[in-house]
């Protein structure tokens, strides 16, 4: 008990980190339209770069990674002083991707979450991380649909997980991570089996 409650107050700030929507802060201070309006209404970098700001959906994926990194990693240092190390990561780890789903700063309208889950998979485990965004670049580079790439990654995750870390509450974690990412997915599921997702376009050589 005594370990739990500094753990959920890790969570809690975990939680605010991840409700820093990268899309929609990226967007006001490059004077572009909010990504909540246009395109598929999803702030994240995919919908980003329908403006044609290539720096801004950079930014966007980036800080997205990134606050999920940096929560996971915060809460393995300040769990550590309180005894509550493993608890505190892991919390932490669902709470900041609760947070970009779901941000209270905005409106709790956020993102699908792909670039948080694989900053977070990198603070768990650089391996593991590395592992889901390889696996997320050859299905892309081969069917050009990103959220068929995300899928495949977030449902190899939990398997990655077992594999590098051998650690039931990291797998544990994924599955949650996996499965908070499919509901999200769930209309990019439905036009999946439909044939109806959105391919990118190859590069021109």
């Amino acid at each position: 008990m005594q370990s739990l409650i500094p753990a959920l107050m890790i969570a809690l700030g975990a939680y605010l980190i991840g409700s820093l929507s990268f899309a929609v802060i990226v967007a006001r201070a490059m004077g572009l339209p909010d990504p909540r309006t246009f395109g598929s209404g999803n702030p994240g970098a995919t919908n980003v770069l329908r403006t044609g700001k290539k720096a801004a959906a950079a930014l966007t994926l980036l800080g997205d990674a990134a606050k999920g990194w940096l929560a996971v990693w915060l809460a393995g240092i300040v769990g550590a002083h309180f005894g509550a190390q493993i608890l505190a990561v892991h919390l932490a780890a669902i709470a900041v991707f609760l947070g970009h789903l779901f941000p209270v700063f905005f409106g709790f309208k956020g993102g699908k979450g792909v670039a948080t889950a694989l900053g977070i998979m990198l603070a768990l485990d650089p391996w593991m991380g590395l592992a889901v965004f390889a696996t997320w670049l050859i299905v892309f580079v081969v069917s050009r649909i990103s959220s068929l790439s995300a899928l495949t990654a977030a449902v190899l995750a939990p398997v990655y997980g077992a594999y590098f870390t051998a650690s039931r509450a990291t797998v544990i974690t994924l599955c949650v991570l996996t499965v908070l990412l499919l509901w999200r997915h769930r209309a990019n599921i439905q036009r999946l089996l439909a044939g109806e997702e959105g391919r990118f376009a190859k590069p021109k050589q």
